[in-house]
This record gives structure tokens, sequence and C-alpha cells, in this order.
């Protein structure tokens, strides 16, 4: 059997597409079954949703089908305790929690779920499909994990950190360009804040790794998925493209700022939770550049932006907002996620028929 078509039986797709995995409430039930039910890999961002959560989200999505999904956390790693006085950051956000009429909050006694926690969580639920982002899963988490029969997909932005998560049994890896929206994956990279596009970052870890490799970034259309297998990718993964559509969980303020922008307007910056991300530059970005201030250590700085953030999406105020988005703006579709599918599969099999033509 064809190493790819091997693959994407193992997923239980038809098509080499997994919607990406976003935190925030961004993956919907709704639109992980569309994805599932359409062919793809629909994926759930749980790296901010505590466990007893987390079982509920599981059993809503196996409501609405019974295709296999990804589960993602982060890799365990961050501050569990604030070391860094917080003032400096709390007398910055002090007038534009007051702009919103809000208070800024207290600093929270935790910042994140218990990364053990949720891990048992996924392990009890003997999940089929499995990923792992900004780093490693702890061994033992791996060996159990990898007891239950899951499937593993880990993130990289290098060479290195794809070779490191080989090193450390996952079944597959994810090659994410510096197109991509949304956090970095980064791990093992002395620039975090200066990603390899994924044209060129793709090839180099299919050289590199006896796994298969998911091309991830930038990616919008046919066009863009003939291409990344073109590189020797497996599949892709897309989040962009996924997040305007009609099952996504942004606000609507969300989704029309995406429309609004242009793909020279996102910045690589790490000023909303402390790890770098893609993100539309707002005068909150802009702000924080001009007066030189460093973000608390994700996921303080996180915990302290986000109920501004989460207010000033319910008011339409995109100035205020976080809005992680990729670099292919001008492509983007806010159609549902199953029309969006049909749509990509027929640009890649127009695009394979240009192609075979163009070369006859």
């Amino acid at each position: 059997m064809n190493r790819n078509v091997a693959f994407l039986s193992r997923l239980g797709i038809r098509l080499p597409i997994i919607q990406a995995p976003m935190a925030g409430g961004s993956n919907t039930p709704e639109q992980i079954a569309a994805c599932c039910n359409a062919g793809i890999l629909g994926s759930l961002g749980a790296p901010y949703i505590e466990p007893d959560e987390i079982g509920k989200t599981l059993a809503a999505i196996r409501k609405l089908t019974d295709r296999p999904f990804n589960v993602n956390l982060f890799a365990p790693g961050w501050d569990t305790e604030l070391k860094v006085q917080p003032e400096p950051m709390l007398d910055f956000l002090q007038p534009l929690y007051a702009e919103l009429g809000s208070a800024v909050p207290k600093v929270p006694s935790r910042a994140m779920p218990v990364f053990e926690d949720q891990a048992e969580l996924l392990i009890r639920e003997k999940l089929p499909i499995v990923s792992v982002t900004m780093g490693l899963f702890p061994e033992t988490v791996m060996q159990r994990l990898k007891a239950n029969g899951t499937f593993i997909i880990g993130t990289a932005t290098t060479v290195e950190e794809a070779l490191a998560l080989e090193r450390s049994g996952v079944d597959a890896i994810v090659a994410q360009g510096a197109e991509a929206g949304g956090h970095r994956g980064a791990f093992a990279t002395k620039n975090p804040g200066s990603p390899v596009g994924t044209m060129a970052l793709a090839p180099q870890i299919v050289d590199a790794v006896r796994l298969p490799v998911i091309a991830s970034g930038g990616i919008m259309d046919g066009r863009g998925i003939v291409a990344a297998l073109a590189l020797g990718a497996s599949a892709v993964q897309m989040g962009t493209a996924f997040l305007i559509c009609k099952e996504s969980g942004v606000p609507e303020s969300y989704k029309q700022a995406m429309l609004n922008a242009r793909e020279d307007e996102t910045v690589v910056t790490n000023t909303f939770s402390g790890r770098y991300a893609r993100a539309i530059e707002n005068r909150y970005t802009r702000e924080m550049l001009r007066q030189n201030l460093q973000p608390l250590p994700f996921p303080w700085q996180n915990a302290m932006t986000g109920p501004m953030r989460k207010v000033a999406g319910a008011k339409n105020l995109p100035d205020l907002m976080a809005v992680y988005t990729g670099q292919g703006l001008r492509m983007l579709r806010p159609i549902p996620a199953a029309e969006l599918v049909s749509a990509l599969e027929r640009e890649m099999r127009a695009c394979l028929t240009d192609l075979r033509e163009s070369f006859v």
C-alpha cells in the first residue's frame, strides 16, 4: 500500500487534510464533526479546557459523528507559578480595561489547567488520535497513550524539533511554517519570533525524518494542498481557513476583523500570551512595542489579557482583541466547513489535472 494511503487510512480520513486544533473555543463540536463527516480530520484544541469540560466536549462531538478526531494539548513546561512582579503589566493594562468598563483582573492562583489531569483524561478516554504542541509529551504519557493504540502527532518549527519529536516516539509531525496563524509550536529554536516559511521547512523535515509529515502554514486552497504534497508532505493542516467557517466558535467581530485585514497586516508577537503567535497587528500590539514592555511569562500574560480580549470581542473592538490568524487572508471563505472541504477537493483535482496537462 502507498505510504500516504496507509497514513490516511490510519487516521480514518478520505482527504489529506487536518482541520487544525485551535485553542480558546474556536473548535466547536459542530465544526469538528462537520469536518470529520466531510472526510477530513477534525481537531479539538483543548489546552485551556479543564478535564471535566474536555470530557463533556468529547461527548458532544461523539453525538455528532462516529468518525475519529484529534485532541490537542500543549506540552507541559510552562511556569506554574508567577516568578516576576506583575505590577508594570497591570499598570499598562489598567487604562485598557477601564476603556472597556472593566477592572484589571487579579492575578489568579493558577493560569492553566493541570496538564497531568488533562493527560489522564485523554488516556482514560482511549482516544484514537492525540496531538501535542510546544514541546514533547513526558515519556510516561507517551507510553500510556501508545498502550492504548493512540496515534500521536507532534508539532515542529525546525528540523531539530522534528528530530526530537521523532526520538520521543510520535507517529507523525506537523511542520508549522511561518505563515501559520496562532501560537508557534516552537520549543527548541533560538529564534521563535523569526520562523521558517512552510515551503522551506516542510521538505527539509521530510528529508530529515522517517515519519509522515503534515505541512501547515499559509495553505488555504487546493493549490496549496497540492504544493505541500509535491514537497513530500503526506497531508496538510489548515487552521485559518476553518477559523472563518460558520461553525467556528470565534465571535463575529473576530471573523470580520479577519475579512477586513490584508496579508501584510499580521505580526508574530508574544504580547497577548507571553508566547509568540501570529495575529493581526492592532493598537494593543503597537502600544506594547512602543512602551518596550516585556509581557509576563506564558501562561500568565494570557490569563491577564484574556478577559480584556473577550470583552473587546463582544463589543467589536478589534484594537483590543487577539485576532490570531495566518497570512492567507485574501483567500478566506466564510462558508460552512463541509462546503469548504468540497471546494478544496475540487480545487485539488483541478490543480492536478492542470499540472498533468501542462507537462504533456
